[in-house]
Order: structure tokens, then sequence, then C-alpha cells
């Protein structure tokens, strides 16, 4: 359950963090006279909506953590762009990538040390190393996991500059909401969480079973560790293979 979740986490949060889909909006855009650019680009894509002689353009705005990107809606007419600006420079935003770039490598050590733990190169697996892969794929886990909460709880406030208004003519409010990236990031946090807790569980010392008796065999390998197998000058023994 360990290998297979915490993978799968990783690569969900790694497409959240690169895609520029965390919020999105949308608003109508009026444009009137003839030597608009965007209205003639429009209207070669079948976009314009005329109303008397002012034609309306719905816009369509989504940020990302690295890129934002705006498109007419129902066209080609597409750009994208690094994120400047107040939304740039907005500490929470900050903050945020430091919690997933920190979470993507701390999974990725995480991952690395989990596979070299439960890989069967001995006769017993590496417990410890496993578990302390696990231990590193939840915490990885928590800090998307906030980084996440944080932006979902100011994701209208991101980026929103006072001293500009609110209320442009020439570009109107968006209403923001959350978007695809952010559901793929939640849906990755909690398989790490959940993968890493998995793993956790090779810190408990697994119990010795009863062996059937095996003459050419004089040591239990798995009993190894277990002080009341060990003790015993005749111990029941059964092979242990890969």
């Amino acid at each position: 359950m360990g290998i297979v979740f915490a993978p799968l986490g990783l690569v969900l949060v790694f497409t959240a963090a690169i895609t520029p889909q965390w919020r999105e909006g949308q608003a109508r855009l009026n444009i009137g006279g003839s030597g608009s650019l965007l209205r003639s680009g429009a209207k070669g894509h079948g976009v314009g909506v005329r109303s008397g002689s002012v034609e309306a353009l719905l816009l369509l705005r989504s940020d990302g953590l690295w890129e934002s990107c705006l498109q007419v809606e129902q066209s080609e007419l597409k750009q994208c762009w690094p994120i400047a600006g107040p939304y740039q420079r907005d500490a929470r935003v900050r903050m945020v990538q430091g919690l997933v770039l920190t979470s993507l490598f701390l999974c990725g050590i995480g991952i690395v040390l989990a596979c070299i733990g439960v890989r069967c190169w001995t006769d017993l697996p590496l417990r410890r190393v496993a578990a302390s892969g696990g231990l590193l794929v939840v915490a990885a886990g928590l800090l998307s996991l906030t980084g996440l909460g944080v932006y979902t709880h100011n994701l209208r406030r991101l980026g929103v500059d006072p001293s500009q208004g609110l209320n442009n003519p020439k570009f109107p409010q968006l209403s923001l909401s959350p978007a695809g990236s952010l559901y793929f990031g939640w849906l990755g946090s909690c398989l790490q969480v959940l993968g890493g807790g998995a793993l956790l569980f090779s810190f408990k010392r697994p119990r010795c079973p009863t062996c059937p008796s095996r003459q050419e065999q004089a040591v239990c390998p798995a009993c190894h560790s277990c002080p009341e197998m060990t003790s015993k000058t005749d111990v029941d023994v059964y092979e242990v293979s890969c």
C-alpha cells in the first residue's frame, strides 16, 4: 500500500504544482470601436457577441503557482505568462510555493528510502529504513496539505492590490473559484499521508510464528530479533525465500 500510494501521490502533487489551474474565473469584457485587436481577433473565431454597437468577450483567467493564463472562450486565443505583479509578491503565494517544493523533495527521498527498505536483498527487509521513508512521505503529505489549505482559504484575496481598487472598467474583477489543480493536489496529498502511514507500521517488530521443523536449517532467520526464540536451545525453523 505504501509503495503504491506514495509515488501516486507524488505524481499528483507534481502535476498540480506545474499546472496553472489553481484558481480560475471569468468575466465579460465589453469592447467598442472598430480598431480593437481583441475584437477583430475574436470575430475571426466567431466569439464576439454583439449587443447594439458593443461586442462582449467572455475572458477565462486561470492562475497557478508559477504561471497564469488568459483565454477567450470558445477560441484558440490563449496566452500564458509567468506570474508577476502583486500576485507574485504575495507572501502567501511564496509560502505555498516553498511548502509544495519541500513536499516534493521530501516525498522523493521517502520513496527512495522505502524502496531500499522493502527490497529483499537480505533475509529480512530493512524495516527501519522503510519506516523512515514512510515518515518522510507523511511529512511531505502534511506540508502539501498545509500549502493547499492556505491557498484555498485565501484564494480570492491572493494578489489583490487595494491601492488600485477592485472596479476597473477596462478589466472587470473576476469571480475566482477553485480549479482542477487544487483537486489533484488534495488527492495526491491524501494518498501521500495514507501511503506513508502504511510504511510507518514497519517500525513495529513482527511477531515470530511457530516454525515447522527443518533439520537442515539451524536457526530461523525471521526470529533472530525475538529474545524468546533465540534463548531456547531447541527452536523450530522454517525457510525464508525471496
